[in-house]
């Protein structure tokens, strides 16, 4: 079949490049998801008797939410290194944060990573939902002691989230703070784990 005018072998190949935003922001979403932990300082209830506990134990729990921030690392280090599908690559770069945001032709096996990535993505939204609330339970039931600093730690990279939401922030600045609070979040995760209750 003839090319059009002005075509190359590249062009039609490519594809058009999926939206960013709907990989960018439910890994966002999963980062939110961690540090909620710290609404737990403001809200925790006394635990009645009857209230069921979780069946994993505490260190288990915490290991398996430090794994979760490893992993949303990672993703975000993806993001940043595809900056033609996730970093607002020419003109998207400084428009606000909306779904639109398409970049320049693809090839399929860019597709083929974007793909990857949302399945990677999904998987870790739901890990980090469950983990984050099972470590919240084990605060409440006292099988954690983290002191209050810890939890304004927490609180600090749910702001910067929030901003992000509330500035319309352009993707290329969600990506890079993305990686920024996942290493933080690392970071506090890992504080917990040498945080048992006696």
């Amino acid at each position: 079949m003839r090319q059009p005018q002005g075509s190359t072998v590249d062009d039609a190949d490519s594809r058009i490049a999926p939206d960013p935003f709907a990989a960018v922001l439910p890994a966002l979403a999963a980062l939110g998801a961690i540090s909620s932990i710290a609404a737990i300082n403001w809200t925790a209830q006394e635990r009645t008797g009857d209230r069921p506990r979780s069946k994993r134990k505490s260190g288990v729990v915490v290991k398996d939410l430090e794994t979760c921030c490893l992993g949303l690392q990672e993703i975000f280090r993806r993001f940043h290194r595809h900056p033609r599908l996730f970093a607002g690559d020419g003109g998207a770069q400084s428009s606000p944060m909306k779904f639109g945001v398409h970049g320049a032709r693809i090839e399929p096996s860019a597709a083929r990573l974007y793909q990857q990535l949302i399945n990677d993505i999904a998987s870790m939204l739901v890990l980090a939902a469950q983990n984050s609330f099972d470590v919240m339970c084990a605060i409440e039931d006292g099988d954690i002691n983290a002191p209050e600093e810890l939890f304004y730690a927490f609180a600090e990279q749910q702001e910067r989230l929030n901003k992000l939401m509330q500035e319309r922030s352009p993707l290329k600045t969600c990506v890079e703070t993305g990686l920024d609070i996942a290493e933080k979040l690392t970071a506090q995760v890992r504080i917990l784990r040498h945080l048992k209750a006696d």
